[in-house]
């Protein structure tokens, strides 16, 4: 069943729902444009700010590329199924070491029984609220690369057929890693590895090391953990779609670094998984317009939302 037909009706979901290959081409351009002009402006002007602003940029945009793949999961990148598996698949997945089958069947799973035992994304949520000073553990983690690291050494291990590492097992299947993760490595850390000499070809040989391989080790790893948080940490566990899932508001600056591509319009998307993430802006008035603003779980901001999870000053 879609939640959302209990709220809105065929007429008002369907221009909605409308897909369009040319924003499809253009969501695709501008995340890997983005990334390009963050290496353009530390080409132009190096220093550790212009770095910094890369990495924690180009990081974002590794969520950015997740979350395309995500709409390609649901067909909603493009009109044609092809079109959504090729670019889902080869320009947004393989890129950040996931898998677009392995996911979408992961993840709409997760829709069918979303806050329920069945739920595979029950195991992460169902940790909130938790405290500060395990947020503060786990963020710390993800920010000097210890997340990313383990994560990347429990795939390769695993694709290599290693699996019977309970260790390794165990790496890859906590923190958020069984959203995004391939489950033949050797089909996308080439396309990894080859983002990464591009990149050290066009200008240092360091370039692919500093402006890939480490945001996607640290800002993708934290910001990846924030929105899984704000999307249902700390939320209610029962089949109510208005409470099961969470909306954050975003600001500009909160969209270029951790909510790209209207991902914060979650409980919307819950909604109609189908409607294009473009249009869930769209989809959010539609349902204030209806009255029910007072029903949606709905935090006004990230912080919030992360206070909602534990992360209290006293």
């Amino acid at each position: 069943m879609t939640p959302g037909k209990s709220y809105l009706n065929t007429e008002e979901i369907r221009p909605l729902a409308e897909r369009s290959d040319l924003m499809g081409f253009w969501l695709v351009l501008h995340c890997w444009g983005v990334i390009s002009l963050s290496v353009a402006l530390f080409a132009l002007w190096p220093n550790p700010v212009t770095f910094m602003l890369a990495v924690l940029i180009i990081g974002s945009r590794q969520l950015g590329l997740a979350i395309l793949m995500h709409e390609a999961a649901h067909n909603a990148l493009f009109k044609s199924r092809g079109l959504n598996d090729f670019f889902g698949e080869w320009l947004c997945g393989r890129p950040i070491l996931a898998e677009l089958a392995a996911y979408r069947h992961y993840h709409l799973t997760h829709h069918r029984f979303t806050q329920t035992d069945k739920d595979p994304d029950l195991v992460l949520s169902s940790k909130f609220p938790t405290t500060r000073a395990s947020l503060k553990r786990k963020f710390t983690r993800d920010l000097t690369g210890q997340t990313g690291v383990k994560q990347l050494i429990a795939q390769i291990m695993m694709s290599v057929r290693l699996g019977g590492d309970d260790d390794a097992t165990k790496a890859a299947s906590s923190d958020f890693a069984q959203s995004f993760k391939a489950r033949d490595l050797w089909k996308s850390l080439p396309v990894l590895i080859g983002i990464i000499v591009v990149m050290g070809l066009i200008g240092d040989w360091w370039w692919g090391l500093a402006f890939w391989l480490l945001p996607y080790l640290t800002w993708f790893q934290f910001v990846l953990r924030v929105r899984n948080i704000a999307e249902h940490g700390a939320t209610e566990q029962s089949q109510n779609p208005l409470q099961n899932v969470r909306t954050t508001l975003a600001g500009p600056l909160a969209r270029l670094l951790v909510a790209p591509y209207w991902v914060n319009y979650h409980l919307e998307h819950h909604m109609v998984m189908h409607v294009p993430c473009w249009r869930l802006a769209d989809m959010h008035k539609a349902l204030m317009d209806k009255g029910l603003g007072t029903e949606m779980r709905i935090a006004d901001s990230y912080q919030t939302a992360l206070v909602e999870a534990g992360w209290r000053t006293s």
